[in-house]
């Protein structure tokens, strides 16, 4: 999908784990991923997921960005600045 939510999405792959699930322990391996966005879009993104996501409830969890490089930081925001929509002038 290229619905410009995230600027950038890491991958960390052969991750184990261990979760109770309907009151039995259980254990799956899984991919994590790391999605930079915005805090504006995190709804949007959130149930983008959840319609292509397979299990039941994902793993779905927002962090606030205290510091970090500027440049960084500005690039995201750039990347995923919002789109605006033109409109007709009638």
């Amino acid at each position: 999908m290229k619905l410009r939510l995230a600027a950038c999405v890491n991958i960390l792959g052969a991750v184990r784990s261990h979760y109770w699930w309907k009151g039995r322990l259980d254990s799956a391996d899984e991919s994590l991923l790391l999605i930079k966005t915005r805090s504006e879009l995190f709804e949007r993104l959130e149930r983008a997921v959840k319609r292509i996501h397979p299990h039941e409830t994902p793993e779905i969890i927002g962090f606030r960005v205290g510091g970090g490089s500027g440049s960084y930081l500005d690039w995201i925001l750039e990347e995923i600045r919002p789109i605006v929509k033109k409109t007709r002038r009638r």
